[in-house]
């Protein structure tokens, strides 16, 4: 996937409805959201993740990624999200497949859970961590494979990118 369009926050909320906290809580509460997550390696191997900031999955190590926004395509998403969580504007990708996500908690500190579906994409990335944004993260850091899975402090749903069977149509043998 090439392209040089980029996005600034601005356009991206011009073209896309931004919802309330009240209007967004309620969806949360009613529907699952779809998202893109991103399995970012570098030439080595090594896989990305940053310590999160906010709900859910606050303070775990996680792949980098977001939601789709309504009337966003999945085309749209993913080079806004590339752009959003890494700096840059086009990436080579291999289709993961297709995740669900389930978290007892959800951004706000009402009383509901979140659900995903998550499209899952592995691209690489060379650039500086310094440089990544740290909006969604504090911090970077490359992690190994057999690391990843080993450290408790990464996310479940993370770690489900390199284990057998994890994926959503797994037990639909696909």
């Amino acid at each position: 996937m090439r392209s040089n369009t980029h996005y600034s926050k601005k356009s991206i909320l011009h073209k896309f409805m931004k919802l309330s906290s009240r209007d967004f809580k309620k969806i949360i509460e009613s529907t699952p959201l779809v998202s893109i997550d991103l399995v970012v390696r570098n030439n080595q191997g090594s896989v990305l993740l940053g310590k999160r900031t906010n709900r859910p999955a606050q303070n775990n190590w996680f792949v980098p990624g977001g939601r789709i926004l309504k009337n966003e395509t999945i085309e749209s998403a993913f080079k806004r999200l590339i752009k959003e969580e890494l700096g840059f504007s086009s990436a080579n990708t291999k289709f993961l497949g297709l995740y669900q996500h389930f978290y007892d908690d959800n951004f706000s500190e009402d009383d509901f859970s979140t659900h995903y579906i998550v499209l899952a994409y592995e691209i690489t990335f060379e650039g500086e961590l310094a440089l990544l944004p740290l909006e969604q993260h504090s911090k970077y850091k490359w992690f190994s494979q057999q690391e990843l899975l080993e450290d408790e402090s990464v996310h479940k749903h993370s770690k489900w990118y390199f284990q057998e069977n994890k994926r959503a149509d797994a037990c639909l043998g696909t």
